[in-house]
């Protein structure tokens, strides 16, 4: 399928990338400490940093995987947006204030405030690559689907290398820029992804006389008369096992935003808890809007380009909002879309990047590895090197990953989150009998139990044709060994994550009375929260 001219894709992309480039490279030379490295040197405004996480949430699984599910399957991939979205209450509620006052860069701070440093720091860190690791994939498929689809590369060799190149400049943002650079970049892709999603739900909506149920019957015809775009459960109601499916992906979706290392991570770039609490609520407010355009996006690239013709696209079901953007404004508007949905995917892999990169740095280098004796600029080298590490790593799974629903891969992520990391952040800041056993029972039995879960699932392999794309969508073809039947392991995995950390608490005697109260106090009030940050 040729859409649109690859010359002018191209060279709309390379004056993106050479923009950014240019923020980057001007940012690299404020930062001076790891504080600036790891957290911006906690400067930013709590609408700067709000607009920063919604940079960093919409990722490409909200703007290609969402748009695709939506005009595909209809109402069912509009469960996306709603759990994407609720899921931000949790964290606003739970844990972005008190996240704020008692950590200073990564997670494992917390976590481990009140409890054996090196075991839990340790735990606390390879959960974080882990979730990393799977929202890697996500961006990583979506780079891979979009540009196949803007340059006509069908192969997957040739996605491969524009994986591999996605990758590449993806390392470089976190080298020389850090949190600093990182933030930004998804500032601007923030505003521009929201803009450019706004103009064609206008556009969208024009064509349909500003009428969302013209809109939607168009939809309709479309597909011949697939009235179940309109109603629930068109995919997840088809058997037992399918509607057990849709809990779990619930689950996954509400409660993992609260436990996404990337997401935690920015609260530390503020300088109060005031401005965190700010944060959350201005990325609601922006996050919000952007979800209400995705129902109009996916609905319109149904009505107007048909969910056969993005099924069989490059890209498959991803290629729906750039196919959409070709229909409405030929060749210019498909560049300008596809390079912001590109931005999109090098903020959010950058900004995965450096939390994945801090936490290994900060937590298993700086604090178990040299007891906390080490040099700032040690630690911020070690970082570096471990970026570079994880780019490696996101390339390999990024190949493998290519074809899947982006939106899809990234709900795996959070199923992983809520239940190694939501369990022990809640457990360490609000029960006051929670020790160091009861932490590593619930990081390393919940991550182990979704990761399991994940591997023998129809996920990876195993799964029949979909006859809305006329292909298997298992990671691995043409072998079968799965045992759990459902897709996401939320359902299973985040309640072994709150029990395991409860049953590892009962089991020890550990108890450190004078600490937890400390922490309560530092978490409710922010007292000591300056002193934590100066480092």
């Amino acid at each position: 399928m040729d859409i649109g001219s690859p010359g002018v894709n191209i060279a709309i992309f390379v004056i993106f990338v050479v923009a950014t480039l240019f923020i980057v490279l001007r940012v690299a030379g404020t930062n001076k400490t790891a504080a600036d490295y790891y957290a911006g040197g906690r400067a930013f405004t709590g609408q700067q940093n709000g607009t920063a996480i919604a940079g960093d949430y919409l990722s490409a699984a909200s703007f290609l995987g969402i748009a695709g599910a939506i005009a595909i399957y209809g109402y069912d991939g509009f469960l996306y947006s709603i759990g994407f979205l609720v899921a931000w209450l949790v964290a606003l509620l739970l844990v972005a204030e008190l996240l704020r006052n008692t950590g200073r860069f990564t997670m494992a701070d917390v976590v481990s405030f009140r409890m054996r440093q090196r075991p839990v720091r340790t735990a606390a860190s390879t959960s974080t690559l882990a979730v990393s690791f799977f929202y890697l994939l996500a961006q990583m498929a979506g780079a891979g689907g979009l540009v196949a689809l803007l340059l006509g590369v069908e192969d997957e060799g040739g996605q491969g290398v524009v994986i591999a190149v996605v990758g590449a400049i993806m390392v470089f943002y976190v080298l020389v820029g850090g949190m600093k650079g990182t933030t930004w970049v998804q500032i601007i892709k923030a505003i521009l992804l929201i803009a450019g999603a706004g103009v064609m739900t206008v556009w969208v909506m024009a064509k349909h006389n500003f009428d969302l149920s013209e809109l939607m019957g168009a939809a309709v015809d479309r597909a011949g008369g697939a009235e179940g775009l309109l109603e629930p459960m068109n995919r997840y109601g088809v058997s037992g096992t399918s509607k057990l499916d849709f809990i779990s992906l619930a689950l996954a979706l509400v409660l993992g935003t609260a436990g996404l290392p990337h997401v935690l991570m920015r609260f530390y770039t503020v300088p109060t808890a005031k401005a965190a609490r700010q944060s959350v609520t201005w990325a609601i407010a922006l996050i919000g809007l952007f979800y209400l355009f995705t129902l109009v996006l996916g609905y319109g690239a149904g009505a107007l380009v048909g969910p056969e013709e993005i099924a069989s696209a490059p890209g498959g079901v991803n290629s729906a909002a750039p196919l959409l953007a070709y229909e409405l404004g030929g060749t210019l508007l498909l560049g300008i879309i596809s390079a912001v949905a590109f931005a999109t995917i090098l903020a959010v892999v950058a900004g995965l990047t450096i939390t994945a990169s801090a936490s290994f740095a900060h937590d298993i280098y700086a604090n178990v590895i040299k007891k906390g004796e080490v040099k700032a600029d040690d630690e911020v080298r070690v970082a570096r090197i471990t970026a570079v590490v994880i780019g490696a790593v996101a390339i390999g799974g990024g190949i493998l990953a290519n074809g899947q629903n982006v939106a899809f891969l990234v709900a795996l992520a959070f199923a992983v989150a809520a239940s190694a990391n939501l369990p022990v952040i809640l457990y360490s800041l609000l029960w006051k009998r929670f020790n160091t056993s009861g932490a590593l029972w619930s990081i390393y039995g919940g991550l182990a139990t979704a990761v399991t879960l994940i591997v023998f699932s129809p996920v990876v392999s195993g799964k029949p044709v979909d006859p809305a794309t006329g292909s298997s969508t298992s990671m691995i073809q043409n072998v079968d060994f799965h045992w759990f039947p459902l897709d996401n392991p939320g359902l299973v995995s985040i309640p072994a994550g709150f029990l395991f950390g409860y049953l590892g608490t009962r089991l020890s005697k550990e108890f450190n009375a004078a600490k937890y109260a400390e922490m309560e106090v530092r978490s409710l009030s922010g007292a000591g929260a300056e002193k934590a940050t100066q480092h």
